[in-house]
């Protein structure tokens, strides 16, 4: 995680320093006011908003040495949403008090401000809803989790009906904890919660959350432009009503490893993908769409069944041709654990 961190005065760079040892394994880049400078801290330039604005692009976490009302003028003019904008935190130059101050749940504010008060034995100011009634913040949870949040508007009437009562959770995943507080099962009401790769709607207002878990195996002739594998692929996904947020990765075999079309459909995708050999393609038990063909040109019977599956663990479509492309997924084990 890229960290900035911004202190005051000269105790203000004392605490800063203790919460450095909070982030080992972080990359916290700590800055201070010119006539403060002491090794390792970069300078606090002016004008405000052409220093802070990259800041704020930059790193998933700002942490201010200072009082409220200075880091919310700092920040103020770089404000977008809750679904992009980095983790705020503030600290008095004492290290009492850890206040976050943005981006809470899905940032991650909250749970930094608990980690840095437990180091520095301070006192966290949360002051979201959810988790001072101990109800369930549905945000939180799906950031930790690493599932995609399909609206912002539902999650904020979820986590409002949360605080009124018990949500209806519909999943076909098994679920290895206790519900928390907040959450019950079911498939129907006003304001409800899907977990799966599915996309559908059984609530009247639905907030699907969507792990991502799913390989995307791909086979394709040799020259085949990448238009012609994004329209497979989207077809694929939009026949079986698969949330594209759920694909985590590509695969297919060595010999495409530098297939333009190909390569590109993965770039301009955001996917990363990953190249097997015959042999470990050949390795991947299961059973499998055979073509003579194929493996006359490869030596493995199916591409992109094959690499689908390998890494993964249960198949979700099997191979699905479409102008010289094959397509096919496979779902990593998943399960619900709160």
């Amino acid at each position: 995680m890229n960290i900035a961190l911004f202190a005051y005065s000269r105790q203000g760079c004392v605490t800063a320093r203790r919460v450095l040892a909070c982030f080992p394994e972080d990359s916290v880049h700590p800055y201070t006011m010119e006539r403060f400078e002491e090794p390792g801290f970069g300078s606090i330039q002016r004008p405000a908003r052409d220093f802070y604005g990259p800041l704020f692009q930059a790193n998933q976490a700002l942490i201010f040495i200072s009082s409220v009302g200075l880091a919310v003028r700092e920040i103020a003019p770089h404000l977008r949403s809750k679904a992009t904008d980095p983790a705020v935190i503030v600290l008095d130059e004492l290290g009492h008090f850890v206040i976050p101050v943005l981006s809470g749940h899905i940032g991650g504010a909250n749970d930094m401000a608990k980690k840095i008060a437990e180091s520095l034995g301070s006192a966290p100011v949360i002051t979201t809803a959810t988790d001072i009634n101990g109800r369930f913040s549905v945000d939180a949870w799906a950031t930790k989790q690493n599932c995609a949040l399909s609206s912002l508007s539902a999650a904020k009437a979820v986590s409002a009906a949360v605080l009124e009562g018990d949500v209806p959770l519909c999943t076909p995943f098994p679920i290895v904890t206790a519900l928390p507080k907040g959450l019950c099962l079911g498939n129907s009401g006003k304001v409800g919660i899907l977990l799966d790769w599915k996309k559908a709607s059984p609530f009247e207002t639905t907030l699907r959350l969507t792990p991502k878990i799913l390989h995307l195996g791909i086979g394709c002739r040799k020259g085949t432009p990448k238009e012609a594998i994004s329209g497979a692929v989207e077809a694929v996904l939009s026949e079986n009503q698969i949330d594209r947020k759920a694909v985590k990765c590509c695969a297919s075999i060595d010999l495409k490893a530098q297939e333009a079309g190909l390569l590109d459909f993965c770039r301009e995708a955001g996917l990363p993908v990953e190249f097997y050999s015959a042999e470990q393609l050949n390795a991947v038990p299961g059973d499998f769409t055979p073509s003579a063909f194929v493996r006359s040109v490869t030596g493995v019977d199916n591409v992109c069944e094959r690499a689908a599956l390998l890494g993964a663990e249960t198949f979700i479509i099997k191979k699905t041709a479409r102008d010289g492309v094959t397509v096919a997924l496979a779902a990593e084990h998943w399960e619900v654990s709160f």
